[in-house]
C-alpha cells in the first residue's frame, strides 16, 4: 500500500495510472493494470465509439477493479464517447489535445472523475478553477504526442505551489526511481505509458516490443515540432524522411499523408520501419516483458528503496 491524494481520489492501491496509449491501451491492458493495483484505461484515439462501448463492457465483465478512459477530444468522436462515459459509469477519464472544461459538467454529473492532461502552468491553473478532479503534468520525454516543457521543468514550476486537486507527474516515467523522484518533488502519482507496452499483457506487436527493448537512450527521435504538432517515437526509416520533408519545407498535407495509418502499422501490424514505434525516452531501464503486476510491484519496490535512501543524505 502507498497512500496519496490520487489513490484516496480513484480508491487503488498504488498511485500508477497507465497512460491512454492509441492503438495499445484496451480493456485488456487496462484489466491487468487495474488488478495490479494501479489504474487502467482504454485509450479511445483513433478507435470507434462502438468499439470503446464494448471495450468498456468487456473490462467491467472481468473486473471490479476502477479503471478509465482516455479522450482524445479533437477526435470526431470525441463528444460521443464523452457520452458512452456517462452511460457506461467508467470511474474517470483522461482528456487531451483539446478543451477539457465544457465536459467537467457532464461527466462529473454522471459520477465520473475528470483528469486533464495539461502542458504548462496556465492550463493546469484553468483546469483547477474548473473543478477537475485531478490533473496529468506531461513532460515532452513521454512516447507520443508531446509539450515543449521537460517533465522536470513541470514539476519545478506546476509543484512549486500547493494545490487542491492531485497532481500526476508523466512523461519518461519507467521505473521506481523516476516515480520517487516525483513524489519527492510533491507529485500525488504518476502516470506509466512505455513501461506497459512491454508487458505480457499488451497488445502491442512483438516486433514493436522488440525494437523496444533493443533500444538505447539516444534512439528516439520527435517529427512535427516546428509544425506545433510535436509525436515522439523510435527512430526508423518514416521518421528520417518524415523529417527531412518537414526540414525542407513540405507543405503540411504532404506530412499528414505520410503520416496517416502509422501508429496502426507500428503497434498493431508490426511493421518497424515504415510505421510508428511510440515511446517515451527513458530506454536504457525497458529491458524486460512481465506481466503488468510485477512491473507493478517493482515500480514501488524500487520507488520505496529510493526513497528510503533519500533519508540517509546528510545535510
Amino acid at each position: 500500500m502507498m497512500r496519496t491524494r490520487l489513490t484516496a481520489l480513484l480508491g487503488i492501491k498504488y498511485p500508477i495510472i497507465q497512460g491512454g496509449m492509441a492503438w495499445t491501451s484496451d480493456a485488456t491492458l487496462a484489466v491487468a493494470v487495474s488488478n495490479g493495483g494501479g489504474a487502467g484505461i482504454i485509450a479511445a484515439g483513433g478507435r470507434t465509439s462502438e468499439w470503446v462501448r464494448d471495450e468498456i463492457k468487456k473490462a467491467k465483465g472481468i473486473t471490479d477493479k476502477p479503471f478509465g478512459v482516455n479522450i482524445t477530444l479533437l477526435a470526431p468522436n470525441a463528444t460521443e464517447i464523452v457520452d458512452i462515459v456517462c452511460e457506461e459509469k467508467v470511474a474517470f477519464v483522461t482528456l487531451g489535445a483539446g478543451n477539457p472544461v465544457p465536459h467537467i459538467p457532464k461527466l462529473q454529473a454522471a459520477g465520473v472523475k475528470v483528469i486533464p492532461v495539461v502542458p504548462n502552468v496556465k492550463l493546469a491553473d484553468r483546469i483547477e478553477k474548473a473543478g477537475a478532479d485531478a490533473m496529468i503534468i506531461e513532460g515532452m520525454e513521454g512516447g507520443g504526442h508531446i509539450g515543449t516543457q521537460t517533465t522536470m521543468a513541470l514539476m519545478s514550476n506546476v509543484l512549486a505551489v500547493q494545490h487542491s486537486i492531485p497532481v500526476i507527474v508523466a512523461g519518461g516515467i519507467s521505473d521506481g526511481r523516476a516515480m520517487a523522484a516525483a513524489l519527492l518533488m510533491g507529485a500525488d502519482g504518476v502516470q506509466v505509458g512505455s513501461r506497459f507496452i512491454l508487458t505480457t499483457e499488451c497488445p502491442t506487436h512483438p516486433a514493436a516490443k522488440e525494437a523496444i527493448l533493443k533500444a538505447t537512450d539516444t534512439d528516439s527521435e520527435v517529427t512535427g515540432f516546428s509544425r506545433g504538432s510535436a509525436v515522439r517515437s523510435l527512430r526508423n526509416d518514416f521518421t528520417e524522411e518524415f523529417l527531412a520533408l518537414e526540414r525542407a519545407g513540405a507543405p503540411q498535407e504532404e506530412l499528414n499523408k505520410l503520416a496517416t495509418g502509422t501508429n496502426r502499422m507500428g503497434s498493431v501490424e508490426g511493421d518497424i520501419k515504415r510505421g510508428v514505434v511510440q515511446v517515451g525516452q527513458s530506454l536504457n531501464v525497458l529491458k524486460d516483458i512481465l506481466p503488468c503486476k510485477e512491473v507493478i510491484e517493482r515500480m514501488i519496490s524500487e520507488a520505496k528503496a529510493t526513497l528510503a535512501k533519500a533519508k540517509d543524505i546528510e545535510l
